[in-house]
């Protein structure tokens, strides 16, 4: 080539530097753009999109492009710097030697560092800027990419070596869930903490959100018509369980607004039954978004759990299991009171009645789940015996103080949350 002038020979250099570079970009934003924000725009029609999305669906003939356009530029460099160090120190080998650093130092920062850290700083400009030029050149050079492809294709398979099949891979649970913590600064709170909740629904079941059965409210059609009559007019419930002589021989369910309908004077315990509708009953251990879905599907808004044996356990109602989705509703009785009262030192008083998975998401607790399911249940398992008041105890690193114990259960505990709670 000693009929090309120099600048000649220098244009060519430096324009085989940025095609390395234009390669070397592409290549890692290609790689490190994200899969579904790309899928994203190429449904809403983003042309740029498409086509880079067509390109990662053929990731062997992508990256076959990149590295045959890449190592070519990259050889040309080299050969270039030869001739240029040639022309201007004829027969001096170190000038030569030298040149041979000097190209590869260029090829380092000028052809692979600078353009892969722009392009990882901004990998969807870089892939869409890219993409139709790879395309094109894909086009051009398709029979040396597949010549290429084929022998690579070998290798892999002497190894038993599995090839790319593209951007098919379904997420896991747990990476699902890792994005939506990840996309906590795109969505509202409410929407982000409503988006988390429903990936915990299925780990926890009925007897997690249930009213326990000391606490439902009944009927017995055993007892005078006065007396229910009165428990009717004063009921904090809009359904209610009826049953006769033994609790746990449940009946049927009663709508409050039904009874309402029918005078006082016309009220009898044979209205009662023809109103009442059959109650519906709910394994224990039954998962929370297959018991949404069942209540969907019998078109119901209230269960019974029972276990094994058929005995009554609780109460569960479609509210309660929208309360873990969606927070806690206004609607709750006044006879349920306030589970958490602060204190001004920073402690909390909590009633015994209180979820222990509601205590870890308000409080930061860290209880354990896989038993009772409060704390009371809790803490009775821990002493095996009723604790009297005053009594200190430490569960799961927090401490916490017994205030008032009645009717064989504990009804209200401190927890020390400010100072002394690490004593």
């Amino acid at each position: 080539m000693d009929f090309l002038p120099l600048s000649a020979l220098i244009a060519a250099l430096v324009a085989t530097l940025l095609g390395s570079a234009f390669f070397s970009g592409s290549e890692t934003a290609m790689m490190a753009i994200n899969r579904y924000r790309l899928n994203a725009a190429a449904r809403a029609g983003n042309h740029f999109a498409i086509q880079t999305s067509a390109l990662l669906r053929e990731t062997d003939k992508l990256l076959g492009v990149i590295l045959l356009g890449n190592t070519l530029l990259n050889t040309a460099s080299a050969t270039l710097s030869t001739l240029i160090t040639a022309k201007l120190f004829l027969g001096n080998e170190f000038a030569v030697g030298i040149a041979a650093l000097a190209v590869s130092f260029a090829i380092l920062v000028v052809s692979e560092a600078t353009p892969k850290v722009l392009a990882a700083a901004y990998p969807q400009f870089t892939a869409y800027a890219a993409s139709y030029p790879l395309a094109f050149l894909l086009r051009v050079t398709y029979p040396a990419v597949w010549f290429v492809n084929l022998f690579v294709a070998m290798v892999m398979r002497l190894f038993r070596l599995r090839g790319p099949g593209g951007d098919n891979t379904p997420l896991t649970r747990e990476e699902l869930r890792t994005l939506v913590l990840e996309a906590s600064h795109f969505i509202a709170p409410k929407h982000h903490s409503i988006l988390l909740n429903l990936f915990d629904l299925e780990n926890f079941t009925v007897d997690d959100v249930m009213t326990p059965r000391h606490e439902i409210e009944a009927i017995d059609l055993t007892a005078p018509l006065d007396d229910i009559k009165r428990r009717l007019s004063t009921c904090h419930h809009t359904r209610l369980l009826i049953y006769e002589e033994d609790p746990d021989d449940v009946l049927g369910i009663i709508h409050v607004r039904k009874v309402l309908h029918a005078s006082q004077d016309e009220l009898t315990l044979d209205t009662l039954r023809e109103i009442m509708r059959e109650p519906y009953f709910i394994p224990s251990g039954t998962p929370l978004f297959t018991q949404m879905q069942a209540f969907q599907e019998n078109h119901r808004r209230l269960g019974l759990v029972v276990d094994e044996y058929g005995e009554l356990q609780g109460l569960v109602t479609l509210e309660d299991i929208l309360e873990q989705v969606v927070g806690e509703f206004t609607s709750n009785s006044p006879a349920q009171g306030k589970l958490l009262k602060a204190e001004i030192s920073g402690n909390v008083v909590v009633e015994g009645k209180a979820s222990l998975r509601e205590l870890n998401r308000k409080l930061a607790t860290t209880f354990p789940l896989d038993g009772p399911k409060t704390l009371n249940g809790l803490i009775l398992e821990y002493f095996e015996a009723i604790p009297e008041t005053g009594t200190c105890l430490t569960i799961a690193g927090q401490r916490m103080e017994i205030l008032q114990t009645q009717d064989k259960s504990i009804r209200s505990v401190r927890l020390y949350r400010g100072e002394g709670a690490a004593d």
